[in-house]
């Protein structure tokens, strides 16, 4: 049912990984999902630097699950980068987070976020919110030309 890309999951709080990861499980999405805990780490992934050097730029993410409060690099910075380079400025980008701040949402848009939502603290809402990210973004959604998941 779904394209079998990868899903980029960038969190930093081992709890919320968990949580992520049970949430895709029971919304029966099997797409392959990298975790990375921080900023640096994430950009190092997208692009193939650091401890992700020498990973193939062919296996683009499908989406980015992008935490706004990171360490090294905070979500944010992560987005400018993402968006300044021509590889990744159409890769989708959904800020999953945890902040009630309206900055951020502001923020997260001028930057070229495709998406943002809110974290719901309750399991059951976010499996529901879980099916309906991967429903969108994995099935329904058509890639952009040239973002590397076509």
């Amino acid at each position: 049912m779904t394209r079998n890309g990868i899903i980029l999951l960038v969190e930093d709080n081992p709890d919320d990984v968990d949580l992520t990861l049970r949430a895709f499980e029971k919304s029966k999405i099997v797409n392959e999902i990298i975790v990375v805990n921080d900023g640096r780490e994430a950009l190092d992934y997208l692009f193939a630097t650091g401890a992700h050097a020498g990973r193939s730029l062919a296996r683009v993410p499908e989406v980015v699950l992008l935490d706004l409060k990171l360490p090294k690099v905070d979500g944010l910075e992560v987005l400018r980068r993402m968006r300044a380079d021509e590889r990744t400025r159409r890769l989708p980008v959904v800020v999953l987070t945890s902040s009630n701040e309206e900055q951020d949402l502001i923020k997260s848009y001028n930057l070229g976020a495709n998406s943002f939502v809110r974290k719901p603290v309750a399991f059951g809402e976010f499996v529901g919110a879980a099916q309906q990210l991967g429903l969108y973004w994995l099935v329904i959604n058509e890639p952009a030309p040239g973002s590397g998941t076509d």
